[in-house]
């Protein structure tokens, strides 16, 4: 149960203040109407503790599993409301748990499943909505559901060894920007005193690298500023549809990610066209869905004008020849597909092939990341000492000099 703050006015017109506890704000405007009320504004009321700056994030790894337990329970022959009921008990992600008791609760107003999984769509992806619509249409939803599970397992199967693939890259720049920083805002700045102590005509890596390291104690706060903004400016920046068009572009241009980033697009988007096909949704609403999920602005810019070509009458393999942002072996299985009716076959094929050659781009990927940045680490450190040792070397001789 959670407070609710809520303003109504009685049928004799008096307004009416209050704070009162039920499962949901829906629940509550429903109790008023009741009543007799006529509501005018409901706002739950946050307790320090349940105070969010941010919406707490709903994981893909919860919608599979509740995809695969509700399948599990309509296969059963358990009331859908009752199967959302149990799987609501057993997560622990809050937000989650207040969708699924606002979703049962739609359903119990009369609105179908897949509709009411329509009005959380941050949650759940256009695709999965548009599958679960056609699924109620055809009375499979328990078969979907099983299918759905499957491609969100295979989607986060992906994504985890995207991320596993550059953890240990990221690792080691992190630790080279650190030694950086350490060499240059503490060990150089000892040495410079030195130097000066001995009045030593310096070499220039060595006046070079003393410079540097005084200009970074001086003007600290104004290096710190100018990142923080340029940081700033690029997080808004890419929050732009210019910005992420810009982002996407740069990384598909670049060689190696950009194998790597066309690859996982490919494979989503077949993935996704083949599950929407199977499920009976028609091709326009699985387009859509696609580029919704693309997640890539070249992508999705390029896919839309394939949609609307496809529903001029030129099918789908020629526009997307004519994009050019497919590979021929991709572009040659739909052409197949389509013209021997096996398009989400051969879909799935695709999806298939390019998975493991995501993997393999992968690999390759981060076998050339971990050395050029061990070797960018090397030569940092390296030129630091030669640098250093070269100067104390020129220190000692002048020394020997003088005696």
């Amino acid at each position: 149960m959670a407070q609710f703050k809520y303003v109504a006015v009685t049928a004799e017109g008096t307004k009416l203040r209050a704070t009162t506890e039920a499962m949901s704000a829906d629940a509550l405007r429903n109790e008023l109407l009741g009543r007799q009320l006529e509501v005018k504004k409901i706002s739950e009321k946050k307790t320090f503790g349940k105070i969010e700056i941010t919406k707490q994030k709903v994981k893909r790894a919860e919608i599979m599993h509740f995809s695969r337990q509700i399948g599990a329970f309509v296969r059963a022959g358990i009331p859908i409301v009752d199967a959302i009921e149990t799987v609501r008990e057993g997560t622990t992600n809050d937000r989650f748990r207040a969708i699924l008791l606002d979703v049962a609760e739609q359903i119990q107003t009369g609105i179908p499943f897949s509709e009411a999984l329509a009005r959380h769509r941050d949650v759940f992806p256009s695709y999965y909505i548009g599958i679960l619509r056609s699924a109620e249409i055809t009375g499979q939803l328990d078969v979907v559901l099983d299918q759905l599970s499957l491609y969100l397992e295979r989607d986060l199967e992906s994504r985890q060894k995207v991320k596993s693939a550059l953890t240990y890259p990221a690792i080691i720049l992190v630790m080279a920007i650190v030694t950086v920083v350490i060499l240059v805002g503490f060990v150089m700045p000892r040495f410079t005193a030195f130097f000066k102590e001995f009045d030593a005509k310096l070499p220039l890596p060595t006046q070079m690298l003393l410079d540097f390291s005084d200009f970074t104690q001086q003007w600290w706060f104004a290096i710190i500023g100018v990142a923080g903004a340029l940081i700033l400016g690029g997080f808004l920046f890419l929050r732009t549809d210019t910005g992420k068009r810009t982002k996407d572009r740069f990384f598909l241009r670049l060689p190696l990610v950009g194998d790597v980033v066309q690859y996982a697009v490919i494979e989503r988007f077949c993935r996704i066209i083949s599950a929407m096909m199977k499920a009976g949704v028609p091709m326009p609403e699985a387009m859509q869905a696609a580029i919704e999920g693309a997640n890539n602005k070249v992508y999705e810019d390029a896919l839309i004008r394939v949609r609307e070509q496809m529903l001029e009458g030129e099918g789908i393999s020629g526009p997307i020849i004519q994009s050019q942002l497919f590979p021929p072996a991709a572009t040659q299985m739909l052409k197949v597909g389509e013209e021997t009716g096996t398009l989400d076959a051969q879909l799935d094929s695709a999806a298939a092939f390019y998975a493991r050659e995501l993997d393999y781009k992968l690999k390759r990927l981060t076998s050339l990341a971990e050395p050029a940045i061990i070797i960018f680490m090397g030569v940092v450190v390296g030129f630091v000492a030669v640098a250093l040792v070269s100067a104390m070397y020129g220190v000692f001789q002048n020394q020997k000099k003088f005696k």
